[in-house]
């Protein structure tokens, strides 16, 4: 069965929950097919932002919103036991049935904050294939044993007179190397790629998707591939590319302080090189992200491949996301008036793709 092609929002849960949950109910009145929530880790607070939950701020949409799905895209099995991420997703089962959507990866970023991972023999696919396991086998129900290398479960069966689903969401990994790419095929209902995702990522990307998929015997065609893209719009072009620069900026910085090697193919496909990007990284360091925004020019913008700028400009991107095959655009949109944006992106942007 083919998957149909879907334009969601993705947003980090670094800001005021008030304007999180504001931003959710933009974007469902907007019409977009999903809102997801990437939680954000202690290093924001260097650039004026928080750790949040974004489990938790989930739910909170969850019971102010009544049609948009809801991911989390992504929470890490290094942060919660697999037990307790099943926990978790039945509460947002319970609150928006059959829209809930679970992301699943390892983060880099924060295992290297917290030490997770390093010197461990045991690897983050193990990891990963381990927490799905897990997570789908509390969720259906039945009585569930479980003994891994790295996690353990022992959960009685629920009673036919529980009041609760027995429905496995969807389980999407997040993947930027080709071991959990292909293990999103495998073992996972989809893939989820990264921030500074190019449609010569998305190619690279879905190639390892369908490889392990096809190895498992399953149909490459039945999965999803999202992905994850910096954004904005405007009636004028330059003005309506600000955000995206600014937000590119952030990501570009953090692929450079926090996760180089595992930023490297994505960057490849991007045609960035580290050299061309440390400048954005000291600016980003020394004077924050409207310093680092002016260090993205023109050309690295371009090579980024943002959704950005008038509305047919970002028509003729996402265009070109889904032809490289993406089924699912995860649209970071940043800059000002983020609501405001959503309103344009749905009255001229969407409808396009409703066709």
């Amino acid at each position: 069965m083919a998957i149909s092609f879907n334009v969601g929002v993705l947003q980090l849960s670094m800001e005021p929950v008030h304007e999180t949950v504001a931003m959710a109910k933009a974007c469902e009145d907007a019409g977009f097919d999903a809102f997801w929530i990437a939680e954000a880790y202690p290093w924001w607070r260097k650039h004026s932002f928080e750790a949040r939950s974004s489990t938790a701020i989930l739910a909170v949409i969850a019971s102010q919103t009544r049609r948009i799905q809801l991911g989390w895209g992504i929470i890490s099995p290094y942060t919660r036991h697999p037990v307790q991420i099943a926990m978790e997703a039945r509460v947002m089962q319970d609150l928006t049935g059959e829209r809930f959507l679970l992301g699943l990866g390892a983060s880099k970023i924060f295992m290297k904050e917290i030490g997770e991972g390093e010197g461990e023999k045991i690897g983050p696919a193990t990891v990963m294939r381990e927490s799905i396991e897990v997570i789908r086998g509390v969720l259906n129900g039945a009585a569930f044993e479980y003994q891994g290398k790295v996690f353990a479960a022992n959960v009685p069966a629920l009673k036919k007179d529980a009041h609760t689903p027995r429905e496995v969401p969807p389980v999407y990994v997040a993947a930027t190397g080709p071991v959990l790419q292909k293990m999103s095929g495998s073992v996972g209902d989809g893939l989820l790629t990264a921030s500074i995702t190019t449609p010569a990522f998305v190619r690279y990307s879905r190639e390892n998707m369908e490889e392990g998929a096809r190895k498992a015997g399953k149909d490459p065609a039945s999965l999803v591939l999202g992905s994850v893209i910096v954004g904005s719009i405007g009636r004028d072009s330059a003005k309506g590319k600000e955000g995206a620069r600014e937000q590119a900026a952030m990501y570009l910085a953090n692929k450079v302080q926090n996760i180089r090697g595992s930023a490297d193919v994505l960057l490849e496909c991007a045609g960035l090189t580290f050299e061309e990007l440390r400048p954005i990284a000291d600016a980003m360091e020394s004077g924050g992200r409207k310093a680092a925004a002016k260090m993205v020019t023109d050309d690295i913008l371009r090579k980024v491949c943002p959704i950005a700028g008038t509305p047919k400009e970002c028509i003729e991107k996402i265009e070109e996301y889904r032809d490289a095959g993406c089924t699912h655009i995860m649209l970071e949109i940043w800059g000002d008036d983020r609501t405001g944006q959503a309103k344009l992106f749905g009255e001229e942007v969407l409808p396009h793709f409703r066709k």
